[in-house]
């Protein structure tokens, strides 16, 4: 079938449709990964946006049921510059094709994906229309314009578990993949590493979760309660965690007032707080501070940060197109590392409270793993207090 993206500017791109015959609005964003489409489409900071690949070949190993980061895609739409015909992986379960179809999510493939990218890095994130269905050129650059986009849009309230729950109480979804070698005997898929006992609880607020997220945390040895994104902090506290974690999630930080009300009153209780993503820039407005919006957004996982306390570089994992504005943070709230690539705020320390936060994805998925301590230094901070 045939497809079309359009852009606001009035752009439009032609190519084949593959996934849902569909049609949407979204911020036409680009993600620069190699691999790991299946954990950027059920990312939940996705919420709102089409989604380009750099990499130029896309679903050669399909889709598995193992992998998704929640519990459905959340992308507005899949761009891509070719769809790999074959499946070619053990572990799949489906094609790309077919899991976006399930969702009804359009996908187009077929257009250059570099002349793309290089306009949203021209000109920023722009508003943006894919179908599969018939439609006219002018008629999608309309409906792109029309599009309210992102900012001042709460997204977040898609995206949350409406109910509270325990995190894997049966310790069956949070252990390490192993790969199985010689007569081993039933699923390889599920042979896994052995997990420490879970004696540290903890509350995750969830304002667009990634599973894997929750699988870091578990590991660390910490019994994880999820609870909704508009969460009061008194009800927060009520479940008695030793610590408190902000999830990443989607769109606007400063359209959640909510969350800023709640995680300014943690803030006053002086529990141990770790926050990522969104929870980073949450925890930026409960200090005081303000945010804006990036010009194109940091999506990928070779984003260089540097920790200016040790001198450190890691190549991380992103997926976020607001920022902090260092200028309005208070004097007791350190800015301790920083982009590489536009200086831009990667992480803060409070200076007499124990609360650390950065602004991208240590549990990886997809990404490198030179982040992953962080967990590790969010557990020892909750001991020493």
């Amino acid at each position: 079938m045939k497809a079309v993206l359009a852009l606001e500017d009035g752009t439009v791109y032609h190519g084949e449709g593959f996934g849902a015959c569909a049609m949407a609005c979204g911020e036409v964003c680009f993600n620069t990964s190699m691999t790991g489409y299946q954990e950027i489409l059920t990312d939940p900071s996705y919420k709102g946006q089409i989604v380009t690949m750099t990499y130029p070949l896309i679903g050669n190993y399909g889709v598995n049921n193992q992998d998704v980061e929640s519990w459905r895609p959340h992308v507005a739409g899949f761009v891509v510059r070719e769809l790999s015909p074959v499946v070619s992986n053990w572990r799949a379960d489906s094609s790309l094709a077919e899991y976006l179809d399930k969702y009804g999510i359009p996908g187009i493939q077929g257009i250059d994906t570099r002349a793309l990218t290089k306009r949203l890095r021209v000109r920023g994130a722009l508003k943006g229309f894919i179908s599969t269905e018939k439609i006219t050129a002018a008629e999608a650059v309309a409906r792109a314009r029309a599009w309210e986009g992102l900012v001042g849009v709460d997204y977040v309230k898609e995206v949350t578990h409406q109910q509270p729950f325990l995190w894997d109480p049966e310790n069956k979804q949070s252990s390490n993949f192993k790969l199985a070698h010689g007569n081993s005997t039933g699923d390889a898929r599920n042979v896994r590493d052995p997990l420490r006992p879970a004696d540290i609880p903890i509350v995750a607020y969830d304002f667009g979760m990634k599973y894997n997220i929750l699988r870091r945390l578990r590991q660390r040895g910490f019994e994880v309660r999820v609870v909704p994104a508009a969460t009061p902090a008194a009800e927060g506290l009520k479940h008695k965690p030793a610590g408190v974690f902000l999830s990443n999630g989607p769109g606007d930080p400063a359209a959640l007032g909510y969350a800023v009300e709640a995680v300014t009153e943690l803030v006053k209780s002086g529990i141990p707080i770790f926050g990522i993503c969104l929870g980073h820039q949450i925890l930026g407005q409960a200090f005081g501070g303000k945010t804006f919006k990036l010009k194109f957004g940091h999506r990928g996982a070779n984003q260089p940060v540097k920790d200016m306390e040790t001198g450190r570089v890691e190549i991380t994992s992103q997926n976020h197109g607001f920022a902090v504005d260092p200028t309005t943070l208070p004097s007791d709230v350190a800015v301790n590392r920083v982009n590489l690539n536009d200086r831009t705020v990667e992480g803060m320390r409070h200076k007499t409270k124990p609360i650390f936060c950065v602004q991208y994805h240590p549990e990886a998925s997809p990404g490198p793993h030179d982040s992953a301590p962080l967990f590790d230094e969010f557990r020892a901070l909750i001991e020493r207090h």
